[in-house]
């Protein structure tokens, strides 16, 4: 292996040995594409700081704000990019998967309902995980699926 290839093979270039099927592939980005089409409407919602968006976040213990609204935006918005972005797909994972649980924990401090607002956050990072774990064979290998 030559340092040049060497070196491709970690920043995240597929290798010849990528065992990702074109379906598996097909269906990791479909899966990958609900939780993103919603969060990039969150982002527009927070960015534009729309009338529901400020009484919402009162609802929820916080400065109802134009100001936080666009923060919480900004952060959103750079967490999604740098999960649809390939080389940093992991690292926005892990970073959605946060922001999504300040979330939770938010609505299991108010009471909200279970499965309809506490359990979102963790619906959507199991849609973002999954779908990058179908279409990441590095990630298939860090994990692996045992029967």
């Amino acid at each position: 292996m030559t340092p040049a290839s060497s070196m491709s093979t970690t920043l995240g270039a597929e290798s010849p040995s990528d065992t990702t099927s074109k379906t598996m592939r097909r269906v990791g980005y479909a899966l990958s594409a609900l939780p993103v089409l919603f969060l990039l409407i969150d982002v527009t919602m927070k960015l534009l700081a729309l009338p529901i968006v400020l009484e919402i976040t009162a609802q929820l213990g916080y400065p109802s704000t134009a100001a936080l609204a666009h923060t919480l935006g900004i952060i959103l918005l750079v967490c999604t990019v740098l999960y649809v972005y390939p080389r940093t797909s992991v690292l926005g994972a892990v970073l959605l998967t946060a922001y999504l649980g300040g979330a939770v924990a938010t609505h299991v401090r108010i009471g909200s309902p279970l499965f309809t607002h506490i359990l979102f956050g963790v619906y959507l990072s199991v849609l973002l995980w999954g779908g990058l774990f179908l279409r990441d064979a590095r990630l298939r290998a860090l994990f692996p699926w045992r029967r």
